[in-house]
Order: C-alpha cells, then structure tokens, then sequence
C-alpha cells in the first residue's frame, strides 16, 4: 500500500531539513527560495516497537517494516493558484497526496530570510490555505459550469454531483477548506476525481527554536491553538535539533536528547502524526523466514489485508487464522498462544484490529 505524505509551507521554514533528518536523503536546504524546485521523495519506516518484539520472538532471517512516503514540495508563495512562482507544479503535487503535512516557520534566525518582513505563523498559514482554497474553488467553479449543461441534458452522475460542488463553493468562499464541508462518505466518494486540496487531513508541523521544546513561546501557542479551533493536530518539532541528531550514532543521539531533556526525537512523533491522520492501522505476519507489518484503513475487512500482501490472496480468501500480538508478548511462543486457545478462524466479515498477527488461507 503506497501511503504519501506532502510537506508543504512557504519558502525557507525547513521543510527540507525535516525531509534530510527523516529520510537521510541529504536533498538541498540551503536559505534561499526555491531551493526545492520539484519535489523530493522518501520512504520513511514506521518506528513500531511491537514489531521488534515479534522479531525477538519468531527470530526471522528477514524483519520488514511498514513504511510512509513522506515527499518534500517546492515552497508556495502568494499568487500559486495563478502559476505564481512554481505555483501550478506544486500545486499538482499536492494533488497527488494522501495527507498535508504542512510546516509553518516559528523559529528565529536572522540568517534564514523569511518570505515577509516578521514571522507571524498565522499569517503564514492562511496564505497556503488561501491559495490551496483558491485552487479548489478554480476546480469546483469549472467543474460546475462543465456539469451543469451535461446535468440538464439528464445526465444522471452528473445530477448527483452538481449539489456536492455547490456545497463545497459555499464552505469555501465561507473560508473553510473542503474536509470542513460537512460531506458525507458518499458525498465525497462523489469527489474522488476532481483532485481537490483541502479536502486532504492536515496535521500542522511547528517549526520551533530550541528554546521553545521546554517553553512555548507566545508565538507557538498563538499556532497551536489556530490549529485546535480548526479541529487540525499539529505538533512541535525543531528542524536543527532533529537535523544534528541525523549523524549521530545511537550511544550519541541518547546523551544529546538526555542533555535537552527529550525522551525521544521528534521525527518518531512526526512519523506517527501522519499514521494517525490517514487513519491506519497495522498487522503483521509471520511467513517463512520473514516477519513483516502491513497497513491497511482502519475497518478494513481481512479479505482486504490479505489483499494487501498479493491480489491472489484477496481473489482466492477462504479465511484468517489470527491473534492479538499482545498475547504473543504473553506467552513467549505461537504454539502457547494456540494452546491457550487465542488463535481464531475468522472469515471474510472479520475487521482486523490494529495489532492482529495474522496468516490467510486462500485458494486460487
């Protein structure tokens, strides 16, 4: 499954730096705009301590994590729904993204040149969100214009999609993005392929000073609560903090977040921020030499997980032999599990749960 995730902003507020400190890709991040002029791809592992314990446990020759594409886009600038600056490319990026990770600039440095005159985190965010908005609204306008005269002519889909679009124009040019809409699931299963942006999840990534880990500036709460009355998580995070800890070693990295006060980087609590906001779980298996995780949506249906490993296994599904991981924690061994009769056959209604260690049967 090809989960992605865009990192957008404006110019200079660390998107790639937060790219290089994730992914080790070391792609540009100089101080000047446009540094990133097309976007930079990385697959990021999903830290997942479970899946290590399973490892210690079954030994496998092969332990394989579950992994999130994060994708770093060129800077927007005011003007990008009208091709300003590298507007229409990046633009179309985001319209290729299952989730906005979108880094706003709350740190200091008189080095970094910023795209205004001061720092202001709020008014950083509403310019992407205007023009992400103002995208959308292009898309929606034309889209009802072209359905209008098909829908007249008794077009029966495009009937039913002319009241979604006039819906959405209505929470836009209110200033709401397009998840805010109020939409039904059917409703915006309408929508899949108009390539609207603010209907994506967005989770708010705070780009802060050092100082700000142990103390919030004013500047960073102001940011935290926009995105609660918004109803969007964010989270804080230090791009030059996460960017030493990249070349350290493990021994280093421990003394260096010890002397910050840090129980863990921020990059895991990144990583797992963007698991959570596209709403995905994950299971794992056991097969031959290898030990892996998967991800699927959460209340997918065991046909679809076993999809997930190959199309013939979903085709050919006769049934799920599976087990809470946590009961393998318990037991020490597969075998106590199935002797204390927590292994269940489930078949083809069965929801799986986010831990289950599953093996599918299927016949094709």
């Amino acid at each position: 499954m090809s989960i992605n995730c865009g990192i957008v902003g404006l110019p200079n507020v660390g998107k790639s730096t937060l790219f290089n400190a994730m992914t080790a890709a070391h792609v540009p991040a100089e101080n000047y705009p446009f540094c990133t002029k097309d976007h930079n791809t990385g697959m990021v592992a999903m830290p997942d301590e479970r899946l290590d314990r399973i490892a210690a446990i079954f030994k496998p020759e092969r332990v394989v994590p579950t992994q999130i594409e994060f994708v770093d886009i060129a800077g927007l600038v005011e003007g990008a729904h009208k091709g300003e600056g590298l507007g229409n490319r990046f633009l179309s990026h985001v319209r290729e993204m299952d989730a906005i990770a979108h880094v706003v600039r709350c740190f200091d440095a008189p080095d970094v040149p910023h795209a205004y005159a001061n720092i202001d985190p709020i008014h950083d965010i509403e310019v992407i969100n205007t023009e992400l908005a103002l995208a959308d609204l292009e898309i929606i306008t034309k889209r009802h214009e072209k359905l209008g005269h098909a829908a007249k002519g008794g077009d029966k889909a495009a009937k039913a999609e002319l009241p979604v679009l006039e819906k959405l124009k209505i929470a836009i040019e209110a200033g709401k993005p397009a998840r805010k809409a109020g939409l039904s699931e059917d409703e915006t299963k309408v929508l899949d392929a108009t390539g609207l942006i603010t209907i994506k999840p967005v989770l708010y990534v705070l780009n802060v000073n050092e100082s700000d880990v142990k103390s919030p500036s004013e500047r960073v709460k102001t940011a935290l609560a926009y995105a609660a009355k918004e109803g969007a998580p964010a989270m804080e995070i230090c791009g030059s903090i996460e960017d030493e800890l990249a070349d350290l070693s493990d021994e280093e990295k421990r003394a260096f977040l010890d002397d910050l006060g840090l129980s863990e980087p921020g990059l895991p609590r990144l990583i797992h921020a963007a698991y959570k906001l596209l709403d995905l779980i994950t299971f794992f298996t056991k097969d031959g030499p290898e030990v892996r995780a998967w991800t699927v949506k959460r209340g997918a249906k065991a046909p679809e997980a076993a999809g997930k490993i190959h199309t013939d296994f979903e085709r050919g599904f006769i049934r799920a032999e599976v087990y809470p991981c946590e009961e393998l924690f318990k037991s020490g061994s597969e075998h106590k599990v199935k002797e204390d009769g927590h292994l269940r056959i489930e078949g083809h209604d069965y929801v799986i749960k986010d831990g289950d260690i599953v093996h599918f049967r299927f016949n094709v």
